[in-house]
């Protein structure tokens, strides 16, 4: 026989709960010295554990409500802006270097040559990434109230400073906390309306929310987890209602032929294979796309080289693809520019044949080029200092003018090349919306790793904030394909050779954040900004 839990009971059940974690706080909030700042380490290393590849979602309240606690802990000191400063720090060295250790593994590539760099780079970076979580809690600081009050304003600092990252410096918007809801298209819905930062926003809200229960009091109040709770089921139910029905597609369009070749990065720079790879991605192609139906063939970054200057390149492909495919490949071209040779990383487009020849139809350059690998920023002072880009040309590549839009078999397409679809509503030029995103890319610099996963959580975002289909092939994964809603509807894994052969998703109507803009992030930080002041909840907190 079950014993009878009684109401006195389970209240006396709470309040030990709530002693408990009253108690563990305050022993967390007073910690001092290297083993707070080691804490806070901690605790951004567990919160990067939230996104790609391993999506432990909880963690990211766990990680979000221990700095909130330690940074409680900094106002009762006798330093607290300073003791704030260094707590951020701390927790985002740690966020950061979890989050991106794999970029290490670019290093190991021409390990003779760059291996040397990776105790040294890493750390540096991360470190200096660190900033962008040390100011927020410094700036904080000067407005830190009880209550939800300090919640409100860190969230409200951390986004700020999200988007700072994205922007200043040439941007580098990787990791932003949305993208730790990226993993499913269920969960990464908001975008659409509030883009990257203001979802940012509301999920550092939330999840700091459940600290905002720890009061001091005989009891954890209710009320800031019943917030978090809501907010948790407004975005499944958001979700849920935007994804209802099943994806459309075009039915008037080329289909889609994605190729994965998975070639390793060292045997691209083995001249000997790249023949043997280059027949490869003809075969893959010529097998999906069929001599009679329009087809639109992507091949990754970088997958061969010379193409646009190859002058018998038309020939070539008119004679081994089926005649009405389009060819949409990742190449490298050079040309001269007064005494200089120039490179850049392109993508070229041959279209359908013609008298025998796929004519080069439009060529693409990479506008937005990866600092340290395509290019060296401050080139004269860092190349004093013995560092070099990882580009195999002593300039590095040449940047593009900007984003573009071409005619391709028939559909308006916006090319982004790798690293370009990190950045929000950079993705196509003003007033020239395409009916399909195509990316390339070429995650193979950093192995069987988080990388890669989390690039392609990205991809997911752009799709769902721009409505937009996106088609992606990457050298050895992950290709696939993205409805406008961001749902993956095929995709090749890791380190596998396949083809993907879909109809053209259709393209979604246009956002509220791609009508808008950065306008429901700013009307978001207002309302931080209005709780900071204005609201008055659970405003006791004794800590130190």
């Amino acid at each position: 026989m079950t014993p009878k839990v009684t109401t006195e009971q389970t209240t006396d059940r709470w309040g030990a709960i709530s002693t408990l974690i009253n108690r563990e706080a305050k022993r967390l909030a007073e910690t001092r010295g290297w083993s707070r700042y080691g804490i806070a380490f901690g605790f951004g290393a567990l919160t990067a554990t939230a996104l790609a590849p391993y999506y432990i979602l909880p963690a990211l309240a766990v990680g979000l409500c221990g700095l909130v606690i330690l940074l409680d802990g900094a106002m009762a000191s006798q330093t607290p802006k300073r003791m704030a400063f260094l707590t951020g720090w701390a927790f985002g060295f740690g966020y950061f270097l979890f989050g991106m250790y794999w970029l290490g593994f670019a290093f190991l590539v021409q390990a003779d040559q760059f291996g040397w760099m990776i105790p040294i780079a890493i750390p540096a970076f991360t470190g200096f990434l660190g900033l962008f979580s040390a100011l927020p809690a410094w700036l904080a600081a000067f407005v830190w109230r009880p209550g939800i009050a300090r919640i409100a304003a860190l969230a409200g600092f951390w986004a700020i400073f999200e988007f700072l990252r994205g922007n200043i410096l040439t941007g580098f918007p990787w990791n932003l906390i949305s993208q730790s809801f990226a993993g499913t298209a269920l969960l990464a819905q908001p975008v659409a309306w509030v883009g990257p930062y203001g979802y940012s926003l509301i999920l550092v809200f939330l999840a700091m929310l459940p600290a905002a229960a720890i009061t001091g009091a005989e009891r954890l109040s209710l009320r800031p987890l019943f917030g978090f709770a809501a907010g948790i089921a407004g975005i499944l139910l958001f979700g849920i209602i935007r994804l209802a029905g099943e994806p459309a597609f075009r039915e008037d369009a080329p289909k889609l032929v994605i190729v994965q070749p998975n070639v390793a990065q060292r045997d691209k720079f083995d001249s000997a294979k790249q023949a043997e790879n280059f027949r490869r991605m003809i075969e893959l192609t010529r097998q999906e796309a069929g001599e009679e139906e329009p087809a639109l063939a992507v091949w990754p970054e970088n997958a061969h080289p010379y193409l646009a200057n190859a002058s018998d390149a038309p020939g070539f492909f008119g004679s081994t693809l089926p005649q009405g495919t389009t060819l949409i490949a990742g190449t490298v071209r050079s040309w001269e520019d007064e005494s200089h040779t120039r490179y850049g990383n392109s993508v070229a487009i041959f279209g359908t044949t013609m008298d025998g020849e796929k004519p080069l139809d439009a060529v693409y350059d990479k506008h937005h080029l990866v600092p340290f690998g395509e290019y060296l920023p401050l080139k004269g002072l860092l190349t004093s200092l013995g560092l070099s880009q990882l580009a195999p040309f002593a300039e590095g590549f040449t940047a593009g003018p900007g984003p573009r839009t071409f005619d391709a078999a028939g559909i308006k397409i916006a090319p982004l090349i790798c690293y370009e679809d990190v950045f929000p509503r950079q993705l196509y030029p003003k007033n020239e919306r395409p009916e399909l995103l195509v990316v390339v890319t070429n995650d193979a610099w950093f192995g069987d790793n988080a990388g890669p996963r989390q690039h392609l959580d990205i991809s997911r975002l752009r799709s769902i904030e721009s409505g937009l289909p996106m088609a992606r092939a990457a050298n050895t994964g992950i290709s696939g394909v993205f409805d406008a809603r961001g749902r993956l509807l095929q995709e090749i894994p890791l380190y596998q050779q396949d083809v993907i052969s879909i109809p053209v998703p259709s393209a979604g109507a246009r956002t509220l954040y791609g009508s808008f803009g950065e306008l429901m992030f700013v009307f978001l930080l207002f309302a931080a900004a209005f709780i900071n002041f204005y609201v008055k909840l659970d405003a006791t907190v004794e800590h130190a």
